[in-house]
């Protein structure tokens, strides 16, 4: 399957190089000129999982030069807050029968609308799907075993894009559930930075597991007024990537929490990682989605509450805890 990967991060240059390895023709479409150029002659990408070797059947190109008229698939690792635009760019360059592929966790920030809804609508088709599930790019690039939810409305899509995707070290499960999959890749990264946030003021494993719990129960409510299957948040796409990015060191989105906790501005975060965390972009989009919707997503709200300025990690505890005793 002749394939671009859209975005030169650390995602998708883990994923170009998982496709090129399988036999795929592969190009990773980077925004600068210079990056592509390093890739192409190092085989190594310059700012992003430096130490990883790529292979030499994978190609790398700027946005502006990129031939995108004769791929079959179009992969999208671009964050949530410029992924509409870059798509929109690229798309009257990329062929009619092309499949187009979100690989973003996160929600538009200003309509807070699924990747896949913009990527139906700049495509004008519905061969459109989306890839989440426990798939830190550091493990996908060094082929440590990876298991992942591809879902698409058209089941044809789903089954043959998983037969291009995996092979030794990635399983692909496939899903028709795409707004449970998109609702759980977004939601669980604001429940990750919370998860974060208690390990930054030196909480014990009792505050986690109740912050992932109850997490999940914002998530599952949250899916239910979207329609989204139940099913989809016990499984890869919802507490898988729920328990892997509340507690792994790779998690940018808990990462950025612990900063939260020790004071760091909310604005200076990113450039103190050195990649974007998509909670943070995501959290005043459900905050904007509760408001609309009237749903119950106290964790979700404080964390906005902390990102956006409004509260500090511990006065946002104290809301937290003083809310109305209720049932499970």
């Amino acid at each position: 399957m002749r394939v671009a990967v859209v975005g030169g991060g650390s995602w998708g240059t883990a994923f170009a190089r998982l496709l090129a390895r399988a036999g795929n023709p592969t190009t990773l479409v980077c925004r600068d000129a210079d990056q592509a150029a390093a890739i192409r002659e190092r085989h190594r990408n310059p700012r992003y999982l430096y130490d990883i070797e790529l292979p030499p059947e994978l190609h790398a190109e700027s946005m502006a030069d990129a031939d995108l008229s004769q791929i079959e698939l179009c992969a999208m690792a671009v964050p949530s807050r410029a992924f509409g635009a870059v798509a929109a760019e690229l798309a009257p360059r990329v062929g009619d029968g092309a499949v187009w592929l979100s690989l973003t966790k996160g929600l538009e920030p200003a309509g807070q609308r699924r990747m896949s809804e913009l990527l139906e609508e700049i495509a004008g088709h519905g061969r459109v799907a989306v890839l989440s599930g426990p798939n830190h790019a550091e493990e996908v690039a060094r082929d440590l075993p990876t298991a992942s939810v591809l879902a698409a409305h058209d089941p044809q899509v789903a089954l043959r894009l998983q037969t291009v995707m995996g092979g030794p070290s990635m399983r692909i499960y496939t899903s028709a559930d795409v707004v449970g999959v998109e609702m759980c890749a977004a939601a669980k990264n604001v429940i990750a930075i919370a998860a974060g946030a208690s390990d930054g003021m030196g909480f014990g494993d009792n505050a986690k597991a109740a912050i992932v719990t109850r997490g999940m129960a914002e998530m599952a409510r949250l899916g239910e007024a979207f329609g989204a299957q139940q099913r989809t948040y016990s499984g890869m796409a919802g507490m898988g990537d729920l328990i892997a990015t509340c507690t792994s060191r790779h998690s940018r989105n808990r990462r950025a929490g612990e900063l939260l906790a020790k004071g760091v501005p909310p604005e200076w975060i990113e450039q103190e990682i050195g990649q974007v965390a998509e909670g943070l972009s995501t959290t005043p989009a459900l905050h904007a989605l509760a408001d609309r919707c009237g749903l119950d997503l106290p964790i979700a709200l404080a964390v906005d509450s902390v990102a956006s300025g409004r509260a500090t990690v511990t006065e946002a505890l104290v809301a937290l805890m003083a809310r109305e005793p209720t049932s499970e």
